[in-house]
């Protein structure tokens, strides 16, 4: 089986309340169909707490082929052996992170609505670029709000994969795939799902392959 053309990259929330508690639901969610990768994003959150979720929660990952990418933090996340980082445009430039996690590792930026900052942040170096948030969302305070065709547009005119992101739902995903989207990046819409974590993995991987 081929993967899908575009693929799930999960978010934690971005307070984890009881790690063990946690740790299981992603065991269960990781183990219910296909991830691509888990951003560890907590916010606000110590250094400490930042690390003990890392530490948990890298290797459940890790172990089942999906790559861990730390929010914000190249520092931390070079130093705690995530694969790769997360950067917005008020963190750690491109360029920087990649200098600090070298040249195997994924760097992904935040673009919000704009195609010039995802060229930039591919001529940079990034390995993917995130345009968002297309619904709204609880998760983060969200101000830009582009349109599904910066997707397709992006899927036909770079080689750097994009990624949506930003209150998405099994249910409000399809027009995201169909798009050009090449991952979704969902946080409250697999672990607040109302049957669960894991379900909501397998019914977005239903969506991801087109049998929705």
């Amino acid at each position: 089986m081929t993967d899908p053309a575009c693929q799930l990259y999960l978010i934690t929330p971005p307070v984890i309340d009881d790690l063990e508690a946690f740790a299981g639901q992603l065991e269960a969610a990781l183990d219910a169909g296909p991830v691509a990768a888990l951003q560890i994003r907590l916010k606000p959150a110590e250094d400490a707490a930042i690390t003990a979720a890392v530490k948990r929660l890298a290797p459940i990952a890790q172990g089942r082929g999906v790559a861990v990418i730390l929010n914000d933090r190249p520092d931390l996340a070079s130093a705690l052996g995530c694969d790769g980082v997360h950067v917005g445009q008020t963190d750690a430039s491109v360029a920087s992170a990649r200098r600090v996690m070298g040249k195997t590792a994924m760097i992904g930026a935040t673009c919000h609505d704009s195609r010039h900052l995802g060229m930039e942040a591919a001529e940079a170096g990034a390995d993917y670029v995130a345009f968002g948030a297309f619904y709204p969302t609880d998760t983060k305070e969200t101000t830009h709000r582009p349109e599904p065709e910066i997707l397709t547009i992006w899927q036909e005119t770079m080689e750097v994969p994009s990624v949506a992101i930003g209150g998405i739902t099994v249910e409000n995903a399809a027009p995201l795939v169909a798009a050009g989207a090449d991952f979704l990046a969902v946080s409250a819409g697999v672990w607040a799902h109302p049957a669960g974590p894991a379900e909501a993995v397998r019914r977005f991987s239903q969506v991801l392959n087109g049998k929705a």
